[in-house]
């Protein structure tokens, strides 16, 4: 599924989760290297430990952050394979 973020550099989330699980998290745009390493931390996990560990985390003074976003397309992925 792909979602897109606000209020991020990163424009999008291409994510898929199966059984709960995040099989692949690949971010377009952001920070290169901060986004590519959230995406091979989060391989594997059950998405609901992911949403936990990354809700509300803000960048600066933004309200919200890549990894904030990653949570919040997660949330959605679950909803959508229920």
């Amino acid at each position: 599924m792909l979602y897109k973020t606000r209020g991020t550099c990163s424009i999008a989330i291409d994510v898929e989760v199966e059984n709960g699980i995040v099989k692949y998290a690949q971010f377009i745009n952001g920070c290169p290297g901060n986004t590519a390493g959230i995406s091979q931390l989060v391989a594997g996990m059950p998405a609901e430990e992911v949403i936990r560990r990354l809700k509300g985390i803000k960048c600066g003074n933004k309200p919200t952050s890549c990894p904030d976003q990653l949570a919040l397309a997660l949330e959605e992925a679950l909803k959508s394979q229920n």
